[in-house]
């Protein structure tokens, strides 16, 4: 703890510090962006003859009857009659206040004959309505003492005229301390101080940061409880810019660093793309020449690139891939080609190998599993020159692996990496006098990213996008059906494979899991499944592949799947991406509610890769949760890639979304960026104009909002 630091934190309660850090409050001042989730209005009085149990209310009345009694426990117990009420109406309601742990100050406020109001949650009593442990203060005192700091049990909290704020808490962390504690940070003018130009906020309709921070911990009864909860205030649009404007910045210093960066320019006739282009079977689309060219343009200058290449499954990213490659090799530059699987990584290596193979490029297969000759080899063919494209997975960037001129590194799937590799990667470049050359880096995604997203959390990256499948594919029929309808599913799938095709059959397990099994779904397990197939299609060959086969295993079955010597591959989500098979027009998937909607949407693009009209059966239990019926009627009805991810980003939220990949960068706590989007196209513009602002101090600003930096600006 620095000297700076020890002020604010002498104001917590030591008793307290522990418990306040699981809520991420290590200082006084992380209180004023510790918001409310709630409010409780304490401030209109119910009738007691309206109460309803269930609500949390205010009721005033006069104490009738008070008495400490022990049965079951001590405790203390005060019946509460309306005003106006002498008493006489036995029939009429009355409300029971009991509190279990007590002191003597809350027996002679609420004596027989006190007036008396209390806030609480009303339940259903063995004897009628009653509150336990209800917030109270005598109806005397209540008009005097408005604006007064809240009391309870006895003169620690009472009802006012503000609206009570309900903080996320912890055990051992009452409410009562919170409210405290956030009074005594808004007490401290420093920390709510505007650090941003108030031209620039008032430009924006965004109130001042002050009045936003009170509102949200202080409100009036005169304010929208409904708009402070469901963050659509005028208070929390300030919040949430303040915060997007900050991971804005942070993303834009991201940036900056890496065009400080040296790379080797990328300079090549095109000689050897030429020669792979007259190799291809097809010709590039329009947005794949796009792509291509914008990846050249980045990798010719002297920064080195750092783009974003998505497009829907089958769209052909990995030729574009390959065309940059090939510039690169021309160019003296080596290639580190990478995948998150060593399954997708061999089905790339084994497509890079076919479409190079009469072009003077020599590829090596690099990964954990080699023989440990085999292994010694690669890494020697890499340090030494000798190779010019490596393939693998991330074993490629072990520190036994070392490059002689490291140009360009592809990453598929990139949003399984981490920013741990991302470093690693930048790491790996080659030296270059007094400098060190960072590799230019190509990384490739089939999970289309929402525009919000992309501007959220992938501002620092340039972003190529192919939006058109090449020509000759068949549109993906996809059908819902009951698992009801499994044997009727079995006999489709068996006379279209005698008919030539050949199917995907995936399942979300290997074999039996007892934990999955004690529950009320019996999911069909893909060893089982294999045997089931087998025994009801015995003239046709079926073959399983899972993740925990040998590579060498699975790599057989593939090429035989591949060359059709197998016509039903059962599998597990192994092949969810890369796999490539055009005759394979059928894909069955097995208890299709317990995926997720990227992982139908890859899945369901291993098929419709060739000429002929493909189809996907989603096979569903009939017990579905809400978001399941979410998930798949999107599914079902679109096969957009961007309609399907901007779906899934409103079911998950961001997080599962982007993956590892953003580990390290600064989370969004209260923006919402698909609901607050025009915050976040705000903040995006807003950024470039703050930042040259002569009374804009950038440091403090961060320092708010991003207390810890990180190192994701290197990455």
């Amino acid at each position: 703890m620095t000297a700076a630091d020890a002020p604010d934190q002498t104001y917590l309660p030591p008793a307290l510090r522990p418990k306040l850090a699981k809520l991420g409050i290590q200082h006084l001042r992380d209180l004023l962006l510790h918001f409310p989730l709630r409010y409780e209005d304490q401030t209109r009085v119910r009738p007691i003859a309206e109460l309803v149990a269930g609500e949390s209310v205010v009721v005033e009345g006069v104490v009738e009857h008070s008495e400490t009694v022990f049965r079951p426990r001590r405790q203390f117990v005060a019946l509460l009659r309306a005003k106006g009420d002498d008493g006489g109406n036995n029939f009429a309601p009355r409300l029971t206040l009991r509190y279990f742990n007590f002191y003597p100050s809350i027996t002679q406020a609420l004596k027989i004959g006190a007036s008396a109001r209390v806030f609480g949650e009303v339940r259903d009593g063995r004897y009628g309505l009653e509150m336990v442990h209800p917030v109270f203060k005598k109806a005397e005192e209540v008009a005097g003492s408005d604006h007064s700091e809240d009391r309870q049990e006895g003169g620690k909290d009472s009802p006012s005229r503000r609206l009570t704020p309900i903080y996320p808490a912890a055990a051992g962390v009452p409410q009562a301390a919170l409210r405290t504690l956030a009074s005594k940070a808004l007490r401290v003018a420093d920390w709510q101080r505007d650090l941003l130009p108030r031209d620039i906020i008032a430009a924006a309709s965004l109130p001042g940061w002050r009045q936003t921070l009170t509102t949200l911990h202080l409100p009036t009864n005169g304010e929208s409880a409904m708009a402070l909860e469901s963050r659509s205030h005028p208070a929390w649009r300030r919040v949430k810019f303040d915060e997007l404007l900050a991971q804005q910045m942070a993303l834009r210093d991201a940036k900056a660093l890496l065009a400080k960066e040296h790379a080797a320019p990328v300079n090549a006739s095109g000689l050897l793309s030429t020669l792979l282009r007259q190799r291809l079977p097809f010709r590039l689309t329009a947005p794949q020449e796009r792509a291509l060219t914008e990846a050249l343009q980045d990798m010719a200058r002297g920064q080195p690139m750092t783009r974003l290449l998505q497009g829907d499954v089958g769209s052909g990213k990995t030729v574009v891939a390959a065309l940059a490659a090939l510039a690169a090799v021309e160019a003296g530059q080596q290639v580190a080609f990478m995948a998150p699987t060593e399954l997708l990584a061999e089905q790339h290596f084994n497509k890079l190998s076919h479409w190079l193979a009469e072009l003077p490029v020599t590829i090596t297969w690099l990964t954990g599993s080699l023989p440990a000759g085999e292994l010694k080899a690669a890494q020697a063919a890499c340090r030494r020159g000798e190779t010019h494209i490596a393939v693998g997975t991330h074993a490629l960037f072990q520190k036994k692996v070392n490059f002689a001129r490291l140009g360009l590194v592809v990453v598929d799937e990139q949003h399984r990496f981490g920013v741990e590799q991302r470093l690693a990667l930048r790491s790996r470049g080659q030296a270059d006098t007094d400098r060190v050359l960072a590799p230019h880096q190509l990384m490739m995604s089939a999970t289309p990213i929402p525009r919000s997203l992309a501007m959220s959390y992938y501002a620092d990256l340039d972003v190529s996008v192919i939006d058109e499948l090449p020509g000759g594919r068949q549109p993906i029929t996809t059908k819902l059906v009951s698992e009801q309808r499994r044997d009727e599913i079995v006999g489709r799938i068996h006379d279209a494979v005698r008919a030539g095709a050949q199917a995907y059959w995936v399942c979300p397990l290997i074999e039996e899991s007892e934990k999955l099994a004690s529950q009320d779904i019996e999911l069909q397990n893909a060893t089982a499944l294999h045997g089931e197939l087998t025994a009801a299609m015995p003239d046709v060959r079926v073959a399983l592949l899972h993740g925990r086969m040998k590579a060498d295993e699975k790599a057989a079955i593939m090429a035989d799947f591949a060359a059709n010597r197998v016509q039903v591959l059962v599998a597990t989500t192994v092949i969810e991406v890369g796999v490539d098979v055009p005759n394979a027009s059928w894909m069955v998937i097995e208890h299709a509610e317990r995926f997720g909607l990227a992982q139908l949407h890859q899945l369901r693009g291993r098929v419709g890769r060739g000429s002929v009209a493909s189809t996907c059966i989603l096979l569903f239990t009939d017990k579905l949760s809400d978001t399941a019926k979410q998930r798949l009627k999107v599914i079902y009805e679109t096969t957009d890639g961007f309609t399907i991810a901007r779906e899934d980003l409103r079911i998950r939220g961001p997080g599962e979304l982007l993956g590892p990949r953003q580990s390290g960068l600064p989370s969004l706590r209260y923006a919402n960026i698909e609901e607050d989007i025009d915050l976040v196209e705000a903040a995006r513009d807003a950024a470039p104009k703050i930042e040259q602002h002569p009374d804009f101090n950038k440091t403090a600003f961060l320092e708010r909002w991003i207390r810890h930096r990180v190192e994701f600006a290197k990455a």
